[in-house]
């Protein structure tokens, strides 16, 4: 079916509109999707939790970006996972690039009553889709879900920076049985934090503290959006 069909007839029986501009027709139109990031850059949080590994983003979140990742996350529409694959993959990228070998992507832990909820980890979905376009691309990449979160950890939406490291702090864990089967399949990989916003960096960081407790390398964190004020922003060096 031609593309001006198919999307007229997602609008009749569908009632689509793209996220980005409202034009009736597939959820992200041809010419929102060429607008999209094509490239990603450092997103140093501000201030920067100690210790963080370099965190990249495509963009800042606000726009077409913000509308993709609510439109999944909140919404459930499916078929976002696609694009955010690729902009998530395009952030890993960045990540990996002064690294060779094989290469896990581990998605943050989302709360499993959120999970259950929605009927979606949006964050793990989006990380699959991001390793199978690096695969694509010849990178030898998987995505591996090795964290868990600690039950009590709360919603992370409306706290302050304060609130959000003392919420994570010891939040994360990383089971063995994950990387038992990892180290069958991957040895030597490095790993790459994802999730799909950088805000204060309070998550990636206490990710990164979990898998680097059990030995992991971690190299970077990769994330579709990072809020506007943080983006480009480079850490103090004293």
């Amino acid at each position: 079916m031609p593309t001006t069909l198919r999307d007229a007839w997602a609008d009749l029986v569908l009632g689509a509109t793209c996220v980005g501009c409202a034009r009736p027709g597939r959820l992200l139109c041809p010419w929102c999707e060429t607008a999209l990031p094509r490239s990603a850059r450092p997103a140093w949080p501000s201030p920067v939790p100690e210790g963080l590994v370099p965190p990249y983003a495509t963009g800042p979140y606000d726009g077409t970006l913000r509308q993709l990742v609510l439109g999944l996350k909140e919404h459930r529409l499916l078929a976002l996972r696609g694009p955010l694959g690729r902009l998530l993959a395009t952030a890993a990228q960045a990540a990996l690039s002064d690294v060779r070998g094989p290469v896990a992507l581990v998605p943050v832990p989302s709360r499993p009553s959120s999970v259950r909820q929605r009927a979606l980890d949006s964050t793990y979905d989006v990380t699959v889709a991001a390793a199978r376009h690096l695969r694509a691309a010849g990178r030898d990449v998987t995505a591996v879900r090795l964290l868990r979160t600690r039950v009590g950890l709360r919603d992370q939406a409306g706290l302050t920076a304060n609130d959000r490291a003392v919420n994570l702090a010891g939040s994360m864990t990383c089971p063995t049985g994950g990387l038992v089967r990892m180290a069958r399949r991957l040895p030597r990989v490095r790993i790459v934090v994802c999730d799909d916003v950088i805000t204060t960096g309070a998550t990636a960081r206490e990710a990164q503290r979990a898998l680097q407790s059990v030995g992991l390398e971690v190299v970077g964190v990769a994330a579709v959006a990072a809020t506007r004020r943080r983006v480009d922003r480079v850490p103090m060096r004293i």
